[in-house]
């Protein structure tokens, strides 16, 4: 269980808050680069931490991330018109560039230095892979720019998605460190996603259903390590990175492309999750990334022109309890994104963890929640700079190895767990 004020120091993230400033000390996810696709395109409305923003692609493909509304009169800019290297307010005519500077005020006399005053609060938009990234704190104190794997390989090595997932960004974020689910939750996945099916570990997964876990500090984070038993004299062992504030990666299945995600809250009671999927040595398949399309493996099928998966809390996830009876399904959701997310978001907006009872299998959700805490304290008290925020902690991989018992995970495992560009992924 978790004492109330730190469950809310660690699920609060939006402006002053401990939580709120430790995610603005980080370049984080704001839209997949698909929701600007050409200049002068129409604007995007984006709410990150609690903020309300707007992003848009000038006429000569700068991006902007500016207060949602104008400064006059407190409009909104989603209606604005896109046009001439900037955002205009269609109520009065206000225009802004894309570093939310006013640069006209057709309704008012021509005066320049009034003009020069008007500025809106604004963040940067960089593209890396397939997400635009923005750092929504202090500008002296911008780190460099992020280095994940999956977003800088070339573009045909990987694929990313994102959904509206509606609940805390920390109960999303700790499905992705917990191993122990996998073995029933995902059981029919395992058996039958075109992402996650044939590989070897997925038989130790489904035989070995009590995993024993071994945490190990990192850099930037935690790296989990799951063990279960192999044959005789080796263990199974599946390696989760975790890089702070909100990166996990999956451990892989044979030569599927490996997966992870991102969990960036909107607010307090709702999370982007943001899902990739990459191979570090070959350009996807045609029909993997179909398949990725399609909402298989960690991606889900949204509804046509929105980031809400078809299956939502609406419609019960599309619950199918015959398929449950059958075996096909271990919940009856389809689908292994939905089956995390509908029983995220079944413990509600903000889960109480003052009545949760963790096991030793939580230990990773343990150590993160530590991590995130003593981070959030130092930066508060002290401007300490968190871990994740420098780019060497972002060159992690997951792995999945089988060892000789008396091998430690981390020991045997340190060349398996980092980023060497070219060469392919530790897996079973």
């Amino acid at each position: 269980m978790l004492r109330q004020d730190i469950n809310e120091l660690l699920t609060q993230t939006g402006p002053g808050t401990p939580m709120g400033e430790l995610f603005r000390q980080y370049w984080i996810p704001a839209l997949l680069a698909e929701e600007l696709p050409e200049d002068d395109c129409p604007p995007v409305r984006v709410k990150l931490l609690s903020e309300r923003m707007v992003a848009f692609r000038d006429s000569a493909g700068r991006l902007g991330l500016v207060d949602e509304f104008c400064a006059h009169r407190g409009a909104s800019l989603w209606f604005g018109r896109n046009e001439g290297s900037g955002l205009r307010c269609p109520y009065h005519g206000w225009k802004y560039d894309v570093t939310g500077q006013a640069v006209e005020v057709p309704s008012e006399a021509d005066n320049p230095s009034f003009c020069a005053n008007v500025k809106l609060t604004a963040y940067p938009l960089v593209r890396i892979g397939d997400v635009l990234w923005t750092h929504m704190g202090d500008p002296a104190k911008r780190p460099p720019l992020p280095e994940f794997e999956f977003a800088t390989v070339p573009a045909e090595q990987t694929y990313t998605s994102k959904r509206w997932q509606q609940c805390n960004w920390l109960q999303a974020f700790e499905g992705g460190i917990d191993s122990s689910h996998v073995t029933f939750l995902h059981s029919g996945g395992l058996r039958s996603d075109p992402l996650f099916k044939g590989a070897k570990g997925n038989e130790y997964n489904m035989r070995d259903t009590k995993p024993f876990f071994e945490v190990a500090e990192s850099d930037g984070g935690l790296f989990v390590g799951a063990r279960r038993n192999a044959e005789e004299g080796s263990y199974y062992w599946r390696i989760t990175p975790y890089v702070m504030p909100a990166f996990t990666m999956v451990p892989p299945r044979g030569d599927h492309p490996v997966h992870g995600h991102f969990w960036v809250p909107i607010d307090d009671e709702n999370c982007w999750t943001y899902s990739f999927d990459y191979h570090p040595v070959r350009a996807l398949t045609a029909a993997e990334r179909q398949a990725m399309i399609d909402g298989h493996g960690v991606h889900s099928r949204n509804i046509p022109g929105t980031y809400r998966p078809a299956a939502n809390m609406d419609n019960d996830y599309l619950i199918d309890r015959a398929a449950q009876k059958r075996g096909e399904t271990y919940s009856g959701v389809a689908g292994i994104a939905m089956q995390d997310a509908s029983l995220q978001e079944s413990m509600g907006p903000i889960v109480d963890r003052t009545k949760e009872r963790l096991v030793p299998a939580d230990s990773g959700i343990i150590k993160a929640r530590q991590k995130l805490r003593r981070a959030a304290e130092a930066l508060r008290d002290h401007g300490t700079t968190p871990p994740g925020v420098d780019p060497e902690h972002h060159r992690v991989r997951s792995a999945a190895i089988v060892l000789p018992v008396a091998e430690s995970f981390l020991d045997s495992c340190r060349d398996a767990v980092r980023v060497v560009p070219g060469t392919p992924q530790t897996t079973v």
